[in-house]
This record gives C-alpha cells, structure tokens and sequence, in this order.
C-alpha cells in the first residue's frame, strides 16, 4: 500500500497542477460562482481531435473574472428564455503550453485555421477571455447542435447554417439551438466564432494582447 500511495504522488508530481497555476495567475473557478453551469472538459479525455489527454489534473473550467461574470450573465438569460436548459462548458481558460501542443497537431495541415498559432500570440482561451460551450438538459445531456464539439468542417461554421440545414447536414432543431446559444452569449457580451457554432470571445484579440496578460 505505502508503495501505490508514493508511486500515486511520483505519477502527481510529473503533471503539472493546472487548477492552483490557475488561481495563482488570477483566474476563478466558474462553478464557484454559479454551481448550475456544468462542466465537462473536453482536453481532460481523449476523444477530442488531438486523440490524447491535454489535461492531466485539470477537472474545473477557469476564466478571468471579467469572462466568468459574464458567462454567470449568460446563464441566467437562459435559464429566463429556457428554464430546462443549461450552459455546459467544454473548454475555457488553456495554459499556452497546451496551445503548443494542439498547434503542433494542425500546423501544416488544412486544420489550421481552427487552432490559433502560439507563435502569434495563441487565442482568446490563453487568456481566460474565451470558452467553448453547448446547451444542455438539466441531467447534463447535451442537446443537438448539428456536429460534436470540435469538429473542425464547413458543418461547424455558423455563417451558412440556411444552407446546412437545406443540404440536410444538420437539422432545424441544431441550428435553432445554435441560434439560442448566441443569443444568451451575446446578452451577455460574448462574441462568436464564425468557424466554430461552440466558441464564443469576451473581447477581440488586440485587446487581450493589449491589457491582459497571458497563462503560462
């Protein structure tokens, strides 16, 4: 036993703690604002595009406290224009050293435009000034929004979903929902991506370069 407990803390030692880097660099645990919103990051698994976990002990989605407020503001809309459903959140605040690693899987490759370059300044998630998000039921389900989170094709583009859904590449219903989560997001001062229907910016990539400071 005293062997399994030190080989436990040896394996915890090797992995860095994102959730105290977090709080050390001025971020805030969202779900200590509003426990309503769920969590399920989607880096912490390997069934994301890298097909590796990015996220070895991070389990909480941290934001700056400009972008948690917000997203607190979000969720309350909702819950007004939708009592049955909730903001569930796939990724928020990202440690630039796990920018490197998604850059590393895209560079050279037609995906790139969906990973923002490290070289370059990284993305509004660097910042604690971005998060990808989904709707959901109150038991943590996710509902249609016509891709998986992170699918990275035309099909996740929010400017041409009249076409998406006369093509029938996603439903009706998908881009009802997708319509509903900009609308709560943007209420709340978010800002979406026009490639990806799930991620949404607090402010424009100048001004994070300009006043906020970057999450090593």
């Amino acid at each position: 036993m005293a062997k399994k407990i030190l080989l436990f803390f040896l394996v915890l030692a090797h992995y860095p703690c994102y959730g105290q880097s977090m709080q050390s660099q001025g971020m805030v645990d969202v779900k200590t604002l509003d426990k309503s919103i769920f969590v399920s990051l989607m880096y912490s698994r390997a069934d994301n595009f890298t097909g590796t976990v990015l996220y070895d002990t991070l389990r909480h989605a941290y934001l700056h406290p400009k972008a948690a407020q917000a997203l607190v503001k979000a969720q309350k809309r909702l819950k007004e224009l939708r009592p049955d459903l909730s903001l569930k959140i796939y990724d928020a605040a990202r440690p630039m050293s796990i920018q490197q690693k998604m850059w590393d899987k895209v560079k050279g490759t037609s995906k790139n435009i969906y990973v923002s370059n490290p070289a370059n300044g990284g993305g509004l998630h660097n910042y604690g000034l971005a998060v990808d998000i989904t709707l959901c039921t109150l038991k943590g389900d996710s509902i249609p929004m016509g891709t998986k989170v992170d699918h990275m094709s035309k099909a996740s583009h929010i400017d041409n979903e009249a076409e998406l859904v006369k093509s029938k590449t996603i439903s009706s219903q998908a881009k009802s929902n997708r319509e509903l989560l900009r609308e709560v997001m943007q209420y709340a001062g978010f800002r979406p991506l026009r490639t990806e229907w799930w991620h949404f910016n607090l402010v424009s990539r100048e001004t994070a370069k300009k006043y906020y400071k970057v999450i090593k």
